[in-house]
């Protein structure tokens, strides 16, 4: 197939003050979510002007890639389309059909398979191609590349540059902690395609931590989780990250370096959780604390996109680390397998 485009499928933020509640009712519409917990949340995007950095990270992440396409003769122009806001994914996709896009690549801001990580983008997909009527782009949906060989190198980077801000005498202690986005245990045991065995996220998760580690010279490290949104009945993936610094304290290690692995760039999330909420825990804790960065202002990363694009322009071979399975493109939204990463209550009706 011949292709005329990327599109770069992203999850979207705020980027005024007023925008803030609709975002959020987007973001979580039909998953019960108390209303004062969405005003919790809008008080973390309040505190930074209510503007979330995601839109501006994504934007600079298009100009590193076309710049490497450039660089590598891929002719493609790239448009940029969100889940939650605007840019709209369904606007994007409406415009491509009229400047004459007939088939185009997606680039999915998530390296993860499950539901949110991996076929809720496949749906976006297929909502905003009924939305763009019968001359819609064709869209093929990217791999998963959570162990590709320069995210891995990225992290690792960032892992060795935030244990220097570790003090010189910690450092030799200091903990390696990775996060990831939690999402509700229901979900983790059904992502992957049926006879897989389930929590491909929290195993993809892991196996990129190990890839991290391994490339730092960690012999030993932790995998938590941050950013819960959901009812609080409901159980999610744990421990946080919060709390699993008193639990570190507790064992009397007082240095830490945590890596957020389970995000591209450092959008609110990141900021808040961490470099706010974590980092005054291990402050009140005695803890050394150092932030890793993430991959996505990396040239690497821009390098990564331009890989992943060849696998299809020019039939390149996949380059992976990893020893947990990493699942291929999407057509059209069209999952991997048939019943892949469907929500449990999908599985349930």
């Amino acid at each position: 197939m011949e292709y005329d485009a990327l599109l770069l499928l992203s999850f979207g933020g705020p980027e005024r003050p007023e925008d803030v509640l609709p975002f959020l009712e987007n973001v979580t519409r039909g998953r019960g979510v108390p209303p004062e917990r969405l005003a919790e949340v809008a008080e973390h995007y309040l505190h930074f002007g209510g503007v979330s950095p995601i839109n501006a990270l994504n934007r600079d992440i298009i100009a590193a890639a076309e710049a490497e396409f450039a660089r590598g003769g891929i002719d493609l122009p790239v448009y940029f389309g969100n889940r939650n806001w605007h840019p709209m994914v369904e606007d994007t996709v409406a415009r491509m059909r009229d400047d004459g896009v007939r088939a185009a690549l997606v680039f999915p801001t998530s390296a993860w398979g499950g539901y949110s990580g991996c076929r809720q983008y496949d749906e976006d997909i297929v909502r905003a191609r009924a939305a763009a009527g019968e001359r819609a782009p064709e869209l093929v949906k990217l791999r998963q590349y959570f162990d590709h060989p320069l995210l891995i190198e990225a992290f690792a980077d960032a892992i060795r540059t935030a244990l220097e801000r570790i003090p010189a005498e910690r450092r030799e202690r200091a903990r390696l902690v990775f996060t990831a986005h939690s999402i509700p245990v229901s979900a983790d045991a059904a992502a992957g395609p049926p006879g897989d065995g389930g929590h491909l996220y929290s195993r993809q998760v892991a196996d990129a931590a190990r890839l991290c580690a391994a490339a730092t010279g960690f012999g030993d490290f932790d995998v938590v989780w941050q950013s819960r949104s959901g009812p609080p009945q409901v159980p999610w993936l744990e421990p946080d990250i919060v709390d699993h610094l008193e639990a570190l304290s507790g064992k009397g290690i007082d240095a830490v370096v945590v890596c957020p692995v389970g995000f591209v760039s450092d959008h609110l999330e990141v900021i808040w959780d961490l470099d706010n909420e974590a980092r005054e825990k291990a402050a009140a804790l005695g803890m050394a604390f150092a932030r890793a960065g993430t991959p996505g202002a990396d040239p690497r990363f821009a390098r990564l996109i331009a890989e992943l694009v060849r696998e299809h322009l020019a039939d390149a071979a996949p380059r992976r680390l990893g020893e947990v399975p990493g699942y291929g493109c999407t057509v059209d939204g069209a999952p991997c397998a048939v019943g892949c990463c469907e929500p449990s209550r999908r599985r349930a009706s």
